[in-house]
């Protein structure tokens, strides 16, 4: 399964999450690449946008290639195969705190546009564009799972099935259109994966916003 970009999968992925259509879900964007796509899954379900922070821990020499993740609240969850790779201890605390830099930057941009929204008792639906190793999203439904949602769903257009294995364990449900086989990168199965930066990040949070006002 190819998508066009971002928008054809959110569209597509909103289709697949009709089921939660009119139970208010909160739908949240890992950032930044998700924003887009989770704010057309939110309009779709009636429900609203947030976005929860997290960030890959890239592996020593190859940062692209995810070994864990971290959360806004300094929760970390690293992968077993993370020492083979030459991940120390040191160099973990490291990427733990240049990271948790970047979440407290990003909070800091995000929060007057977006007050964050309380998951407890309401359907969290967490949304990425794809899971390589599913890091991010384990950090992501750890996170979220700590406040206390009624559901918690993980939501992907596409993934490894070795993620998809990983993340089921965190979650109450997990929609993904497709779990290729030949798996080397998100990227791979969208004709335009253009970067989504902090700017359309903050303008996708400000329209969700002005949107939920006029309801």
């Amino acid at each position: 399964m190819i998508f066009h970009d971002r928008a054809d999968a959110g569209r597509q992925l909103a289709r697949a999450l009709d089921p939660w259509r009119g139970k208010r879900p909160i739908v949240f964007a890992v950032p930044r690449g998700a924003v887009p796509m989770a704010r057309i899954v939110a309009d779709a379900l009636d429900g609203e946008l947030d976005v929860v922070l997290t960030r890959k821990l890239g592996a020593p020499g190859n940062p692209e290639f995810a070994i864990g993740a971290v959360d806004e609240t300094g929760w970390s969850y690293v992968a077993e195969y993370a020492a083979q790779t030459g991940a120390t201890r040191e160099y973990l605390d490291a990427a733990i705190a240049a990271e948790m830099q970047t979440m407290r930057r990003r909070r800091a941009e995000y929060t007057p546009v977006r007050p964050p929204l309380d998951p407890a008792g309401r359907v969290a639906i967490v949304v990425d564009d794809g899971l390589a190793t599913g890091a991010t999203m384990i950090a992501a439904l750890h996170a979220l799972r700590a406040r206390h949602p009624s559901q918690l769903i993980c939501a992907v257009p596409v993934a490894s099935r070795e993620a998809i294995a990983k993340v089921r364990a965190h979650a109450d449900d997990v929609v993904c259109l497709d779990t290729p086989e030949n798996f080397y990168a998100v990227g791979q199965f969208y004709r335009d994966f253009r970067q989504v930066d902090d700017t359309e990040v903050i303008a996708q949070l400000r329209a969700a916003v002005q949107a939920d006002r006029k309801v």
